[in-house]
């Protein structure tokens, strides 16, 4: 599918575990785990990864949790709202696998599924 290097606490995960992929602008890898329930804005800002603002924490307003899907998992996910749409529109950075995190529910489906967070703009 595509290679990544990850860094050393990211290797001790079980590799049956809940885990997504979230590659920061400055191109570190980090696995981090992933449980049903949250958003991938909520599991990225809770893994620490202070490259993903979401400064209005997750109403779908201002598009700073704007990430990269990697396009072998584009058609895994929900379809893009119309609002969503409207706000990745507005991004000098967006492309056709933009997504908005805080409209991305995390499932078991999903797991193993890699990101990029884009740069604040």
């Amino acid at each position: 599918m595509f290679s990544h290097t990850a860094d050393a606490a990211s290797s001790k995960l079980p590799s049956d575990e809940a885990h997504i992929l979230v590659t920061t602008p400055d191109g570190a890898v980090r696995s981090i785990p992933a449980c049903e329930g949250m958003t991938l804005m909520e599991l990225i800002r809770d893994a620490g990864i202070e490259e993903l603002a979401a400064y209005c924490g997750g109403n779908c307003s201002c598009a700073t949790c704007h990430v990269h899907v990697a396009p072998a998992w584009a058609g895994a996910l929900p379809e893009v709202s119309e609002a969503e749409a409207a706000l990745i529109e507005t991004s000098e950075n967006a492309t056709p696998f933009s997504r908005l995190s805080c409209q991305l529910p995390f499932s078991a489906a999903l797991s193993g599924l890699a990101v990029t967070v884009v740069p604040a703009e």
